[in-house]
């Protein structure tokens, strides 16, 4: 059975007669989920010699984002010590170097910022202003180039006082990096590990919503946007969780393939989610269904207002034959790590 913990937001999955309640509060890879800075950040240089070392005193909650073997940024919630600055220290976490890569590859991932890298930070105004170091500019291809970037942006966002970021390179302003990667102007967060769409398609009216589906060893959930032709709400999230990943995209389907999603209605924050008869067959997956679950809640509890999940099949409420997992962060170091011990090799 898989114990999920976080510091800062807990939920849980309560299952009974009376129906299964999904409880979660995140907002993880929508908006930041971290306490403010302490204060704004002066521009200096980040010591990259970091380490993996337990932390020895009082702990705060950070989300480093990693890369996996398919290429899709991983979002990870992180103990590290409390500390001011955390926002440079988390940057910092990410840089390869052997203690850093040590502890990615035990959650099965890697770190996408090259070696050596250096950065000034100065966060004013809701702004982080990024100077990297040159090298930087070594990442090995255009994919980590372009992960590299996502995943600063990302990270220093999951913050309340950073709502967008600004590159520099050696203390200059350049329009690209290397391998093309656009630094021009200021970052936001959006369309995390975004799905490709036909070339051929018309994007008129199109909108994106954000899925959940676990990676292809199952151990870790990762977060996808998809282009969609209709309303970016609960139902149309639901829907295409219901379809599961593309085909070629190495990720798992967390719900069996031949459900069918008969209605989802929001009231009073909870988010009632009617399944075909199928969809009790996830109780026979290997985890009884729990990373099934998960995936559903955090898809649903992206949406303003969507607070619980309550499962129903065939308009029923539906409780699980076995004790249900507590969600939390999509991903959570210490709960993956004791899941698969050991270091994972990556491709």
């Amino acid at each position: 059975m898989v114990k999920f913990r976080r510091a800062d937001v807990e939920r849980m999955l309560i299952g009974g007669a009376a129906g299964l309640v999904l409880l979660l509060a995140i907002r993880g890879t929508q908006t930041g989920t971290l306490g403010p800075e302490p204060y704004e950040e002066p521009l200096d240089q980040i010591p990259v010699e970091q380490t993996a070392a337990i932390p020895q005193g009082p702990t705060q909650p950070t989300v480093v984002y990693y890369e996996d073997g398919e290429g899709y940024l991983v979002p990870v919630q992180r103990q590290i010590e409390k500390q001011a600055g955390i926002a440079k220290a988390t940057l910092a976490l990410m840089v390869q170097n052997p203690a850093n890569d040590m502890e990615a590859a035990r959650l099965g991932l890697r770190n996408v910022i090259p070696e050596g890298t250096s950065f000034g930070l100065d966060i004013v105004g809701g702004k982080a202003r990024v100077d990297l170091g040159r090298q930087a500019l070594s990442a090995t291809d255009a994919g980590q180039e372009a992960n590299m970037v996502s995943a600063m942006v990302y990270a220093l966002t999951e913050f309340p006082t950073v709502q967008e970021v600004e590159f520099l390179v050696d203390g200059q302003k350049r329009s690209k990096l290397t391998h093309g990667t656009d630094i021009s102007g200021t970052m936001h967060r959006q369309n995390l590990n975004l799905e490709s769409v036909d070339a051929q398609t018309t994007l008129a009216g199109s909108q994106q919503v954000r899925i959940y589906f676990p990676s292809d060893n199952g151990r870790l959930l990762v977060p996808v946007t998809r282009t969609v032709f209709s309303d970016a709400d609960v139902n149309t999230a639901v829907l295409e969780l219901a379809k599961g990943p593309r085909k070629d995209s190495g990720l798992q389907t967390p719900l069996p393939g031949d459900v069918g999603l008969i209605d989802v209605k929001v009231r009073d924050g909870v988010a009632t989610v009617n399944f075909t008869q199928e969809f009790a067959r996830i109780a026979e997956q290997s985890d009884g269904g729990q990373q099934a679950l998960r995936a559903l809640v955090l898809t649903c509890t992206q949406f303003p207002g969507v607070k619980q999940v309550k499962v129903q099949v065939n308009g029923k409420d539906y409780a699980l034959p076995s004790t249900a997992a507590q969600p939390t962060f999509a991903n959570v170091a210490e709960v993956v790590a004791q899941q698969f011990p050991g270091v994972v090799e990556m491709d």
